[in-house]
């Protein structure tokens, strides 16, 4: 007996399998393209191969699409050439018309929806891979940002989840320096977290609470009464893109990194969890007065919360790295779950480390680039370590590694987007002053319970 649940059940098995014919067509002519650069011993790594890579992805919109510009920000997890192509996929999905936004609002809240807000924009303001935003206000006046999900992601999501390993091993087929099974796992699973509206308000719940005393960050508050698992209304935050203050005074340069290193070291140090996501889009600057006063933090759908033990390691890393000690150092990389350690190993790791701490471990004021051109910032260091691996390698990196590291080299990307000179040295050890696992332990218990995470 057919029904509407029949109905649905139909509709989403059709559009997984749409999908699935896309991307596999998208990549697999890519592949084939490449498998036959390298039979006939070509370049298998060139920019036309990248250029027909980003073309299929692009195409597609959506969440394959995220997990590409993901990987382009992960030393290693792709050629070159391909990193640098995919970096430029924007997450610009064509946005639902309002006939469509209307139906969907009706799923979400019931056929009186439209009463229960004062305004509703039907246009949205921003249009992202897996939702779009639209301003409205609530009856008591209230201005909110309603993040409304595109329909059937879910299925999307496995669908181009399923392909990944096409890209992943492509990688692995032509450099096996890098094994990149982990880091899929860790892609996979957060991005499957993103489709979860209830836990993303969850996760602005809990840098409510970990952010509440520092000025520097604004975290919109939820509004539960009109979000579900698809539909997420928060507190409008006023604000102005980042970029906008990039020939701003130094004094105004400086603040404005000061609340990003903020916004994202000090949930880690305390409390063990991070923004995985740190993409320009996600913040805004507010300003007090006509003068930048901090940062607004909008998104919360790539959170990751770490094993207190997990930050252990970071700590012990930097400080193994400062005093030197490699019993120390070893001790980080292997709390981290890095195997098969060996000296040489040991030092290829070290000088991938001591690029992503560098500026921490340097007790004066600098730029984080200091000096390097911001194009030629870590590419000397990576090819270093890349070429390193072929010989010594392969190393499985650790999948709590991935958005560790993401986060590391997204901000220090803002960092010189602002040209900001800081003493990250004591940004840093004011962050970590006090630190013991213990303490971490204890204070994410006790903030995960608070924003119903436990």
């Amino acid at each position: 007996m057919n029904g509407p649940y029949q109905d649905a059940e139909r509709n989403r098995i059709s559009a997984r399998l749409s999908r699935y014919a896309r991307v596999g067509a998208g990549l697999g002519g890519v592949a084939a393209r490449i498998a036959g650069g390298r039979l006939f011993g070509t370049n298998v790594a060139d920019r036309g191969n990248a250029l027909a890579l980003t073309e299929a992805l692009g195409g597609l919109k959506g969440p394959l699409m995220k997990v590409a510009q993901l990987m382009a920000t992960i030393p290693d997890a792709l050629p070159p050439e391909y990193a640098t192509e995919l970096a430029t996929l924007q997450s610009n999905a064509p946005p639902m018309g309002a006939a469509f936004v209307k139906r969907r609002m009706m799923a979400e809240l019931g056929a009186d929806w439209r009463s229960r807000f004062a305004e509703f924009d039907l246009h949205p303001t921003a249009a992202a891979s897996l939702g779009q935003v639209h301003r409205a206000t609530t009856v008591d006046s209230q201005r909110l940002a309603v993040k409304l999900q595109y329909p059937d992601m879910a299925s999307a999501v496995e669908a181009d989840l399923s392909q990944l390993d096409i890209l992943f091993g492509l990688h692995r087929q032509f450099d096996a320096s890098v094994d990149t099974r982990e880091i899929a796992k860790e892609i996979a699973a957060r991005i499957r977290e993103e489709l979860d509206y209830t836990r993303e308000a969850k996760h602005a719940g809990l840098y409510h609470s970990i952010l509440a005393n520092e000025p520097l960050v604004n975290v919109p508050r939820i509004h539960p009464e009109l979000s579900t698992g698809r539909l997420l209304s928060m507190q409008w935050l006023e604000g102005k893109p980042l970029l906008s203050f990039k020939q701003s005074d130094a004094e105004t340069r400086n603040l404005l990194a000061t609340a990003m290193f903020k916004a994202w070291w000090l949930p880690f140090s305390h409390h063990g969890v991070i923004h995985g996501d740190p993409h320009l889009g996600n913040y805004t600057v507010f300003e007090r007065d006509g003068v930048a006063g901090g940062i607004n933090l909008l998104d919360y759908g790539c959170i990751r919360i770490f094993p207190p033990s997990f930050v252990g390691g970071v700590v012990d890393l930097y400080r193994g790295l400062l005093e030197d000690d490699q019993a120390r150092i070893v001790h980080a990389y292997e709390t981290w779950g890095f195997k098969g350690l060996h000296k040489d190993l040991i030092e290829i790791l070290n000088l991938w480390a001591r690029f992503i701490y560098g500026p921490l471990l340097d007790d004066r004021k600098r730029t984080v680039a200091d000096g390097v051109a911001p194009g030629e910032y870590g590419r000397k260091e990576a090819f270093t370590v890349h070429q390193a691996l072929k010989e010594k390698g392969p190393v499985t990196v650790p999948r709590e590694f991935v958005f560790m590291d993401r986060a590391a080299i997204g901000l220090g990307g803002v960092f010189l987007h602002l040209n900001a000179e800081l003493n990250f040295y004591r940004l840093f050890n004011e962050a970590i002053e006090g630190f013991s696992v213990d303490r971490v332990t204890m204070q994410q218990s006790s903030a995960l319970a608070t924003a119903g995470l436990d």
